[in-house]
């Protein structure tokens, strides 16, 4: 079970992804082999065992990718430390251990590593970022946003879980996210564009209009919005608008979030008691990755020529 703040905790995490991902993980494998496994070759196909170290500190995250990439190639994982732990305090921790064919476990290695290094880099900088809010009196929600990497989203998306932060939308499908291009496409009214998107999206799907002003906030809260985003406010700026906008339009029918170039060193000054969602890319873009290696046990070879596990050793 996780055990940062805020992840899920009423299920596995891993139980959230769409049947989909699987198939990712067996389109990565074939671009990072897309022809001879010149390797492989060279090592066979001999029984081994792998230590997966961690070598930097952070939190553990991506374990199902992990997981699902050796099983592609009939290994096996055994963890020794759960998804949502603090790892790499110690020197190289042996956090994992991987069995299965010698050439399998190295063609998977580098595959494996990456997604593991990225996904666990997002959850510790989540974590982070969640962690310092907290500390600043912050009791509500900290989210990402949808700047993720084509074709890497659902990892990257689940790192925000593990890390505590909501993932905020995962796709165009997922929310009515009104941009102020959508709004300028519509003639430059709000309430035109709101109305046209609840009358499409029906009541399962929420509205949200980025506002530049609060005047805009509140024509956007008239027309019927579920969200309104206060975009590169200033602080002073996002404290005053999201009061008065409270104080007119009262609590429960609608969310304030407040967004733009939110990161560690200025986030906990938006802090205030009427914001419901601070949302920032810093959480996922451009995060630095926990260091994780993947080293192959050597085979003792015994005084007679033979290896420590009966094979000889020309195997």
């Amino acid at each position: 079970m996780p055990i940062t703040e805020g992840a899920p905790v009423h299920g596995n995490p891993a139980h959230l992804l769409p049947q989909s991902w699987k198939k990712t993980v067996g389109v990565w494998l074939e671009e990072d082999t897309p022809s001879f496994d010149y390797g492989g070759f060279v090592v066979g196909d001999g029984p081994a065992e792998a230590r997966l170290l961690a070598k930097s500190q952070g939190i553990l995250a991506g374990v199902p990718f992990f997981d699902e990439v050796f099983k592609q190639l009939d290994c096996t994982v055994e963890w020794h430390v759960r998804e949502g732990e603090e790892v790499g305090k110690e020197k190289k921790q042996h956090i994992a251990t991987v069995k299965g064919p010698v050439r399998c476990v190295l063609l998977g290695e580098r595959v494996a590593l990456n997604t593991l290094s990225r996904c666990s880099g997002i959850a510790t900088k989540s974590h982070s970022l969640l962690v310092l809010l907290r500390n600043a009196g912050y009791k509500n929600t900290l989210a990402g946003t949808r700047k993720t990497t084509p074709g890497f989203r659902v990892v990257e998306k689940y790192g925000m879980l593990i890390g505590g932060c909501d993932p905020h939308r995962q796709d165009l499908s997922a929310m009515t996210m009104l941009k102020d291009n959508h709004i300028w496409a519509c003639g430059g009214s709000i309430s035109t564009a709101v109305a046209a998107a609840k009358a499409a999206a029906g009541f399962a799907i929420k509205v949200e209009v980025e506002c530049q002003t609060e005047e805009e906030a509140d024509t956007a809260i008239k027309a019927g919005a579920d969200v309104v985003m206060l975009d590169n406010f200033s602080p002073d700026g996002v404290r005053t608008a999201s009061k008065s906008l409270k104080e007119r339009w009262g609590r429960g029918k609608y969310l304030i979030e407040v967004s733009g170039g939110l990161t560690e060193e200025n986030v906990a000054d938006y802090v205030c008691d009427d914001i419901d969602v601070i949302s920032s890319s810093s959480i996922h873009q451009g995060t630095k990755h926990v260091d994780f290696s993947l080293k192959v046990i050597p085979m003792q070879k015994g005084t007679d020529g033979k290896k420590g596990n009966g094979e000889s050793a020309d195997t």
